[in-house]
């Protein structure tokens, strides 16, 4: 009852913090109230007796559990975000428990609010492991980076990450949901924005002389659409483009789309048909203007991983030694961890257990907070018993 009684404690205490992030702001972190998380956060910390924790003035918290053994043991590090996601609210939320039959504990929301497990439960893991590891110094284990980092949920939860304070080897990111889950592949992403211009005039005056892009823009999304592959009619490594966002006046119409495919050559391709698609379109209205702007987001981190396998192997290892069955799936999104492999931390994600992830029906069986956290005790014994006999 040790871990499940910390790691409840620990997560139901985190959710009600409001740590919702804003798209719209241009600060880091997005939101302040971040830093009502992180700052418990440290002091939780230093509370247990870690020296040296360090909470900078983007809402990034960086600490270390220093190894207990003299053996050179690589650093590993574990990695969760401490904002919710802007879709559903995160503030006034009350964490609801409820047991079936045979006594297993899940949390909800009150369906007001989401929960928050994405990626609080991350946290509460975390946290709860590293108490544990404190708690039971038999256990052998090398150096243990921990960080906690804001705006992950708008994507920017890696741009400002301090890798001279997260002196780890690899990492992971405990950020993925079911039971089990783990991940080594991701999306690679890109944004588009394409501006169609118009001009606009008096509409009692209008013939002749109006332009009405709000028109051309409709006929733009009904034949792209049946054009390139959408989200709603793709699955497992089925890539796609999506338009997400429109804005349309008279004057200007912005159409918002995101275009994801694991595969880098097709990725170059759906980038490329894109806008070979807007400037054959553009020859049927040389009346309006087009632009298509198209910037790369994050990648697979895949080509990174894949280099070093027993980063991998290790978490399997450590799944099975607990009787997790590893659920080996690529991601359909992207994680913090992608743009911190592409940065020189190798970072695969694995899972903290919620389901439902952005929405007011979002829960999280205990269970599944439980074994996570177990999963993150047992890959520093592991990779500390492994050293001890051979090189990883």
């Amino acid at each position: 009852m040790e871990i499940a009684d910390s790691v409840l404690e620990k997560f139901t205490t985190y959710v009600q913090i409001d740590t919702q992030s804003d798209p719209s702001s241009d600060c880091t972190p997005s939101t302040a109230k971040q830093f009502d998380l992180a700052r418990l956060l440290k002091k939780q910390l230093e509370e247990l007796g870690i020296t040296g924790v360090v909470l900078d003035e983007k809402c990034y918290l960086y600490a270390k559990l220093p190894a207990n053994c003299p053996l050179e043991i690589p650093k590993i590090g574990f990695i969760a975000h401490l904002d919710t996601s802007p879709e559903v609210s995160g503030a006034g939320v009350q964490p609801v428990i409820k047991a079936d039959e045979k006594g297993r504990k899940t949390i909800y929301s009150d369906g007001s609010t989401l929960l928050g497990a994405d990626d609080k439960a991350g946290i509460a893991e975390i946290m709860t492991a590293v108490e544990y590891l404190l708690k039971h110094p038999e256990i052998t284990h090398g150096d243990i980076y921990i960080a906690f980092t804001p705006d992950e949920e708008i994507g920017r939860g890696a741009d400002h990450f301090n890798l001279d304070l997260f002196a780890a080897d690899w990492a992971y990111t405990i950020d993925g949901g079911e039971l089990g889950e783990f991940s080594f592949e991701n999306f690679n992403a890109a944004g588009v924005q394409i501006i169609i211009g118009g001009r606009n005039c008096h509409p009692g005056y209008a013939k002749g002389l109006m332009k009405n892009s709000i028109i051309v823009c409709s006929e733009f999304i009904s034949e792209f659409a049946k054009k390139f592959p959408r989200p709603e009619n793709t699955t497992g490594k089925d890539g796609f483009i999506h338009i997400n966002n429109v804005n349309a006046e008279v004057e200007q119409s912005v159409i918002s789309c995101i275009i994801r495919s694991f595969d880098k050559q097709k990725f170059e391709t759906a980038k490329a048909d894109t806008k070979l698609f807007v400037h054959e379109f553009s020859k049927k209205h040389p009346e309006y203007s087009f632009v298509c702007d198209i910037s790369d987001s994050y990648y697979n981190m895949y080509d990174i991983i894949s280099q070093h396998p027993k980063i991998c192997d290790l978490v399997t290892e450590a799944m099975e030694s607990e009787n997790i069955n590893p659920l080996v799936l690529p991601t359909r999104g992207g994680t913090d961890g992608s743009k911190l492999s592409f940065m020189g931390l190798p970072c695969p994600n694995i899972f903290a257990g919620g389901i439902n992830f952005h929405s007011t029906t979002e829960y999280v069986p205990l269970d599944s907070m439980i074994a996570a956290t177990k999963c993150i005790i047992a890959i520093s014994k592991l990779l500390a018993n492994k050293y001890s006999h051979e090189n990883i």
